[in-house]
């Protein structure tokens, strides 16, 4: 069992560019992935998302992948060597000309507009793009492990809970029990009926009730809805979607139980029962 609730991060160099992700789950119904990487990784963008998908099944994920080139390696000043030789050229025929004297100087250089230009260097993603998948799989190896250490106290408590809905469970088996004997003593016969009433509805009526208290069959499914979603809890897969249905379950037959048998022993096992349900339900919410 995972939590939904995790954060993973890891980070290398790749051919002198420091490329950090960064992963953080929240809790969500479905898996709703918000991705926020580089315009230079855009060409395998979806690839990376498909990758995600494969290992997340339900959570609001963020994912941030941040790349930041090593001092010196993003930008590179050019020399427009065409432009230099025209000056160069134009200069000497000059000096020829007019019989001008002196040398040209260097810091002339930084004169001649457009001649030195910062230019940033083009970035090959396809080279980096192996190294980036090993550092998105670190951090989702670091979430994945942050998930299942909060899973494994989630787990926990809901055993604990369950545990306590399997004690429920037993005590209304044995109200049942009683229930039924009791019925059986007070079962309504023909002549009871002839006597209070001599018309069919109030024969049906009387029947119907008799019925109504019997939760034998009720309490059966109860139990069993709790022993399955004790054995889900075990499961490795993804869990949180199965909890929640036999939860229902549970909720379904508790309701049903105290509608049939209005007795305070009977209504009390069954509030705290739906006591248990809420505390298992809410966390539920935190898993996957």
């Amino acid at each position: 069992m995972k939590s939904m609730t995790g954060y993973g991060e890891a980070s290398s160099q790749i051919r002198g560019t420091r490329v950090t992700v960064q992963v953080r789950s929240l809790n969500h119904r479905h898996l709703d992935l918000q991705l926020r990487a580089p315009r230079e990784y855009l060409s395998f963008e979806e690839e990376i998302r498909k990758v995600i998908r494969q290992k997340i099944s339900r959570g609001r994920l963020d994912v941030f992948i941040n790349r930041s080139a090593a001092k010196g390696q993003g930008r590179r000043l050019e020399l427009d060597e065409q432009l230099l030789g025209e000056y160069l050229t134009t200069v000497r025929q000059a000096k020829r000309k007019y019989q001008l004297t002196g040398d040209f100087s260097v810091s002339l250089l930084y004169s001649i507009p457009d001649l030195l230009q910062v230019r940033e260097v083009e970035v090959n993603a396809a080279a980096e793009r192996e190294g980036v998948f090993k550092i998105l799989d670190h951090a989702l190896t670091k979430l994945e492990r942050a998930r299942e250490r909060e899973g494994r106290q989630l787990k926990s408590d809901m055993q604990s809970q369950i545990r306590h809905l399997k004690r429920v469970s037993v005590l209304l088996e044995s109200r049942a029990g009683e229930i039924g004997t009791r019925l059986q003593k007070t079962r309504v016969t023909p002549r009871d009926r002839e006597s209070s009433s001599r018309t069919d509805r109030d024969a049906s009526d009387a029947a119907n009730w008799v019925l109504k208290g019997d939760i034998n069959e009720e309490v059966v499914r109860l139990k069993s809805h709790v022993e399955a979603l004790s054995r889900v809890l075990g499961e490795r897969e993804p869990v949180g979607k199965k909890v929640d249905f036999m939860l229902q379950e549970v909720q379904r037959e508790l309701n049903t139980i105290s509608s049939k048998v209005p007795h305070l022993p009977v209504v009390q096992l069954v509030l705290e029962g739906k006591e248990r349900v809420e505390k298992i339900r809410e966390q539920t919410q935190n898993i996957e």
